[in-house]
């Protein structure tokens, strides 16, 4: 066929240039349609796709303590939220939602109209999917080249993503106002129940907030936001979702708001920031990850011990200082499984405020059981009645003194911890070694750059913290086991799993009979010792420390207690954070004794704690120490026994304590003779007198458990 003979019809010549512009419309519409797919594509960053969620921290009781987000969300499937609250969205927002791919051209096409007219952008038309697509990829300003972007978006949702997935990121990503994103928490806010069981004048209510959610705001505008409902509501009846009669009635209910107040909590401040740090260190989760993640965090808290530690916090009594502004700290763990019940890192911290629990301070004595009388007792040529040396001794430069300027000459180890003597702890330190005992602090999780006998009394460069020093403690109250502090037991992701889980542990550390001697000894400390400041009747054992201030001559800088029950382990931390002139206690570690005490008793009213501790079993006990008395009563009298023979009577009044051993010794030239001896009782017969001979007697008390005599009683002569 020859081409030149090919006829155009008459038609199409006279329709040419409208075939021609038809045409070229078609294929720029075709054009523009994947242009803006292929943008779409470009705009769309899937990952935003992945809702940021918020995480939450509560108890094992699952009761919630608090959310962690930039976001307040909790994202919900599509399944679970109900059709009658779709529904109402859908009304409000979108009703041609499953029938558009993405772009509405009608509502579109007006809203251009009224746009034009008005020569700025006053009207959307957008689309629930478009709505997503600014909300997940756009910013908020009103402009031409944001409505394109967001048409783009739109398309390349709809073409990718389920219609039902589309609703479900919607209703995950409104903003419902007071903090509010997603449905889900709006639910949680307003109602107090989870969105899969909201009815359906609660979800038109929902339904009706992002238009402006302070403005309709259920709480504080009520009636504005029932007039946004019932318009939900007549939507949905117009859409075909309710019938006259239901939309009637629906609309005559009133908004059934159960949201009340909040209690406030201020004692639980330090303890989340404590978890949040323990998540980050421990688990190495991220800010992002924990702010946005998901995560479901189960924390050991004893709401009650923190609530009365908070409390007592707060009473002034307990805090003597130059100024205002004394701060403290309050740690308490359990001593079987390690979990943290009680963590104040202030006085009255708000959230995110200093944690002074992991801030490391000078110890003073509390150190001396962890870097002298722990790892000495370990060593098998010392017991708890070895006699020290308690004289002011100079090692190089470095002269210890006693807190009373008050020495023994020799002292046992038991009454040298007890009394918190400083000269013996330090001879001892220097005769076991710094080498060794930097071994044992280092195995607790002390790694001290010191090198000093100083240590000894716990004058350190940067101190420890209060967690290291109940990590130690521990140690005691456990056979000599340690085992790490945790505040966080499980944490699960937001799919349910379970991702992380505390594993104790446990580490030797003493032996059992060091930990036991130790344990008997720290109880006479608050009984008897610097520990007897306060009131508590139950078990306590426990060492206090203070260090002296830098700048002020006889005043705190730091003042400790650190102890533990048949339950618990606890610290108490008093002092100021900056160290000045003005800045310094009154009072020195009985402040601190004081407030560990108050606090349990007022948990012993709750949880009914133990009276004594039980001694572990293959161990021996440790009796109380011997005071020897000062006789000065001895008296001797005549007479006559059995066979008429003459013998003499000694009495005098004997110590309660009935092991006081007593010796009987007879004056002689040259070196006085020992001639007997009785235990607990304060007579002693002396037989077969010599006839026509005066003699002399004193008695000399003396200690079986160390081994030492105290000073002669007055002396009774015996004549005839």
């Amino acid at each position: 066929m020859n081409w030149r003979e090919i006829k155009i019809p008459d038609w199409v010549k006279r329709w040419r240039w409208l075939i021609i512009v038809v045409a070229s419309m078609v294929v720029l519409a075709f054009a523009g349609y994947f242009t803006l797919l292929i943008g779409g594509k470009r705009i769309v960053d899937e990952r935003l796709l992945v809702l940021d969620e918020a995480s939450v921290i509560e108890t094992r009781n699952g009761d919630e303590l608090t959310k962690l987000y930039k976001e307040n969300r909790t994202v919900v499937p599509i399944g679970d939220i109900p059709d009658h609250v779709e529904n109402a969205f859908i009304a409000i927002e979108d009703g041609r939602f499953y029938e558009h791919a993405g772009v509405d051209v009608i509502a579109t096409a007006r809203a251009l109209y009224r746009d034009l007219i008005a020569m700025e952008k006053v009207e959307g038309g957008s689309t629930i999917t478009q709505q997503l697509s600014k909300n997940l990829f756009l910013t908020h300003d009103k402009t031409w080249t944001r409505k394109i972007k967001e048409v783009m978006a739109s398309l390349y949702l709809e073409r990718n993503v389920p219609k039902k997935k589309i609703l479900e990121y919607y209703l995950n990503t409104i903003y419902f106002g007071n903090g509010l994103y997603g449905i889900e928490s709006a639910s949680q806010y307003f109602f107090n129940k989870p969105v899969s069981d909201i009815s359906l004048t609660e979800g038109a209510l929902l339904a009706a907030l992002p238009k402006g959610p302070n403005y309709y705001d259920p709480i504080d505008h009520p009636e504005r936001a029932k007039g946004r409902r019932d318009i939900v509501i007549s939507r949905m009846l117009a859409e075909g979702f309710v019938t006259s009669e239901e939309a009637v009635q629906l609309q005559r209910k009133n908004l059934g708001i159960n949201h009340g107040s909040p209690e406030e909590k201020p004692w639980l401040n330090s303890y989340l920031d404590y978890v949040v740090t323990e998540a980050k260190e421990e688990y190495g989760l991220s800010e992002d990850e924990l702010y946005q993640g998901g995560y479901r965090i189960v924390v050991s808290v004893d709401e009650d011990i923190q609530r009365i530690s908070h409390e007592v916090m707060q009473i002034d009594q307990y805090f003597p200082g130059s100024v205002e502004g004394v701060q403290g700290t309050f740690l308490l763990m359990d001593e079987e499984t390690g979990e943290i019940l009680a963590a104040q890192g202030g006085r009255n911290n708000e959230r995110g405020d200093l944690n002074r629990l992991l801030e490391k301070r000078q110890p003073g004595s509390v150190m001396k059981p962890l870097a002298v009388y722990g790892p000495a007792l370990d060593l098998e040529q010392y017991t708890p009645y070895s006699l020290l040396v308690d004289q002011k001794l100079s090692y190089g430069d470095y002269t210890p003194t006693n807190y009373d300027y008050k020495y023994d000459d020799y002292i046992s180890i038991y009454k040298s911890l007890m009394l918190s003597k400083n000269a013996s702890a330090v001879w001892l330190l220097n005769e076991i070694g710094i080498d060794y005992s930097k071994n044992y602090l280092e195995k607790l999780g002390m790694d001290l750059e010191d090198n000093g006998l100083s240590i000894a009394l716990g004058g350190l460069k940067k101190g420890v913290t209060p967690v290291d020093l109940v990590r130690s403690y521990r140690t005691f109250i456990h056979d000599g086991e340690m085992i790490e502090p945790h505040s966080i037991v499980e944490i699960y992701d937001k799919d349910g799993e379970l991702v992380h889980k505390y594993e104790p542990k446990p580490k030797q550390i003493f032996n059992p009979q060091t930990a036991w001697s130790i344990t008997r000894m720290l109880e006479s400390v608050v009984t008897e010792g610097t520990g007897r400041s306060g009131a508590y009747e139950k078990a306590l054992a426990g060492k206090t420390g203070s260090t002296q201030h830098p700048y002020v001559d006889k005043k705190t800088k730091d003042a400790w207690f650190v102890g533990f029950t048949p339950e618990y382990v606890g610290s108490v931390w008093m002092g100021y954070d900056q160290s000045d002139e003005k800045h310094y206690l009154n009072d020195g570690s009985a402040s601190p004794t004081k407030l560990m005490k108050e606090v349990l008793t007022r948990v012993d009213q709750v949880k009914q704690l133990e009276d004594s501790f039980t001694q572990p079993d293959g161990v021996e006990d440790v009796p109380p120490p011997i005071d020897l008395p000062i006789i000065d009563d001895l008296d001797g009298t005549l007479s006559f026994g059995s066979l008429t023979l003459l013998q003499a009577e000694l009495t005098w009044t004997p110590a309660r304590d009935d092991r006081v051993v007593y010796r009987i010794y007879r004056e002689e030239e040259g070196q006085d003779e020992r001639i007997g001896e009785v235990e607990g009782r304060g007579r002693y017969t002396i037989k077969r007198l010599t006839v026509f001979h005066d003699e002399t007697y004193y008695i000399v008390p003396y200690d079986p458990l160390t081994d030492t005599e105290g000073s002669p009683s007055n002396q009774v002569r015996v004549e005839w």
